[in-house]
């Protein structure tokens, strides 16, 4: 009911001129940089969002179109008759980037750009957040205690959905890595999972790239990569200062290795502000990137803190008429309007629901 909801008022928005008005007014307010924040690119209409902003938007790699935003603070000439530039961003590496988002990248003529997980690349293993749900849907036990905390009737689907809450949760707000593996190593154990499926379905196109796939990317020129730490920690809750600056630094060291060219952008792993911290944002500079990408909502200017660069998040299960309104910056303007807290709750709670 509220995808069906979110998807009316953006076509209210879009057939009544709105859209194309937010756009106008972008474009005339001078340099501007909208970037975009997906995750996996199969399961949705990664396709048609990607026609639409193709017509309405200039679509650049990452380091292009902050070269040009930035370069403005120098050159203050702007011509307002250009589309604004437009950034598609994919966080994380999953297979189906490879699969599905470079192809339509290549045949569309639209750059893209990718957050690496090296540390995922190399294990091939299942990123952290997707382990709570599927060990509740593999457990083999009924009855198990982990981590202190006891569960019983696992033939409940509620029941399940605790355990999931609870893996993620505990994964989640680990203090390092080590700790993080540790326990899901231990939940593994204690649920006495059953085998993963053999059969070709969605779960493999979340599995993460490996290097090879990586490196036919890089040469075919339409995939610009970034870096996103070593191993997705959330960076805030690690303790060990010399931990949270090695995730950020060795990231980018082994990507320049295995990309044999320089990597400039790093995005923070969740990158809302209590995700990050001045002690992060540091490690970043001091890491030698020249820009780095929170999950903040916003569009960017000259102004915009190159280290703290504003993204719109997205995701392939939107309908196009709901892409076009939060690319144009209007589900921004609705959720500052007081006098409309029915529609500004309606947008928090699907922003709340989307991923890493």
């Amino acid at each position: 009911m509220r995808k069906r909801i979110l998807v009316v008022i953006a076509g209210i928005f879009y057939y009544s001129g709105l859209v194309a008005l937010a756009r106008w007014l972008t474009r005339r307010a001078g340099p501007r940089v909208v970037i975009l924040n997906y995750h996996s690119a199969t399961g949705g209409d990664f396709l048609r969002h990607m026609r639409y902003l193709r017509r309405h938007y200039r679509i650049m790699h990452v380091e292009a179109a902050l070269e040009e935003l930035y370069a403005t603070r120098k050159d203050s000439t702007h011509n307002s008759g250009n589309r604004t530039a437009l950034v598609v961003t994919l966080d994380d590496g999953y297979l189906d980037n490879y699969t599905y988002a470079k192809e339509v990248a290549h045949d569309l003529c639209t750059p893209i750009s990718i957050y690496l997980i090296p540390g995922y690349i190399e294990s091939g293993a299942r990123f952290w957040w997707l382990e709570g749900k599927s060990m509740a849907r593999r457990a083999q036990v009924s009855d198990v205690t982990i981590a202190g905390r006891p569960f019983s009737h696992l033939d409940n689907p509620e029941e399940r959905g605790t355990l999931a809450q609870f893996i993620d949760d505990r994964a989640r707000f680990a203090s390092s890595v080590a700790e993080r593996e540790e326990f899901l190593a231990s939940a593994q154990a204690a649920l006495s999972l059953s085998p993963l499926p053999h059969e070709k379905d969605r779960d493999d196109a979340m599995l993460p790239v490996n290097w090879e796939q990586v490196g036919a990317m890089d040469e075919g020129g339409w995939v610009s990569f970034g870096a996103h730490t070593m191993h997705h920690p959330i960076l805030s809750y690690l303790t060990d200062a010399a931990e949270m600056r090695q995730e950020i630094s060795e990231c980018r060291q082994v990507l320049e290795q295995k990309l044999g060219h320089a990597v400039r952008t790093f995005a923070y792993p969740v990158g809302q502000a209590q995700h990050i911290g001045l002690d992060v944002v540091q490690a970043v500079r001091d890491a030698g990137y020249d820009w780095a990408l929170t999950t903040t909502y916003g569009i960017n200017t000259p102004q915009t803190d190159p280290m703290l660069l504003k993204r719109i998040e997205a995701d392939v299960d939107q309908h196009w008429l709901v892409v076009a309104a939060e690319a144009a910056g209007l589900w921004g303007f609705i959720s500052r309007l007081r006098w409309l807290p029915f529609i500004r709750k309606n947008f928090t709670n699907a922003s709340r629901q989307k991923g890493m």
